[in-house]
């Protein structure tokens, strides 16, 4: 993260209190309301928010400048971009409901859940494995063995789980899912932390 700020802020969007995926909701309507080459502040609490924001900016051709912590507050830096630089944001093609993942639950199926540990660890689908979005691409070798299964990716909305997709996609795995919804409207199973643990990709 950035150690301190060089550059002007032209508009302020305060996130502090929000949970995905409200963060990223507010900051796609501020970036509209910045011209071309304008800063946006966006200030979260959401630990989740610093990838968020990265990866928003990354699908969208936004310049992401850079994220200044302080305590539990995150403080991040988007330029616009130009037109001709910005473009819709990319989503990942193949999603999977919760219905039809629920009745997969009992096959045992390779879930991976991309929220922050601390998100994990309040309740997650049995048996998913945790790996943090930021830890996406740090992990492809432990999962590289698995590219031929199908696996499906969950967060806490589906934005997250969208970008890990993408990451997943670009490294070959074809058979990659984003669970629509997230976890915030998964009505299945739920293991907290304390009355069991998911299990890690085998």
């Amino acid at each position: 993260m950035s150690a301190e700020v060089q550059y002007a802020v032209d508009k302020t969007v305060d996130c502090q209190g929000l949970s995905c995926p409200m963060p990223i909701v507010k900051t796609k309507r501020a970036i509209d309301e910045v011209l071309p080459g304008e800063v946006l502040e966006v200030i979260a609490t959401d630990p989740g928010s610093v990838v968020d924001i990265q990866s928003f900016a990354d699908r969208t051709g936004h310049e992401y400048l850079g994220t200044v912590q302080n305590g539990k507050t995150y403080k991040h830096y988007i330029r616009r971009a130009a037109a001709k630089q910005s473009h819709d944001e990319r989503r990942h093609p193949h999603t999977v409901s919760h219905d039809a993942l629920f009745e997969k639950v009992s096959d045992l199926p390779l879930i991976v859940d991309v929220r922050e540990h601390a998100e994990y660890a309040s309740g997650h689908i049995p048996g998913a494995t945790s790996i943090p979005l930021g830890q996406m691409k740090d992990a492809i070798p432990q999962l590289r063995k698995l590219s031929e299964r199908e696996i499906f990716v969950v967060c806490h909305s589906g934005n997250r789980s969208d970008t890990a997709c993408q990451i997943l996609q670009e490294h070959g795995f074809k058979r990659v899912f984003n669970v629509l919804g997230g976890m915030q409207k998964w009505q299945g199973p739920v293991v907290a932390h304390g009355s069991g643990t998911g299990s890690r990709a085998q």
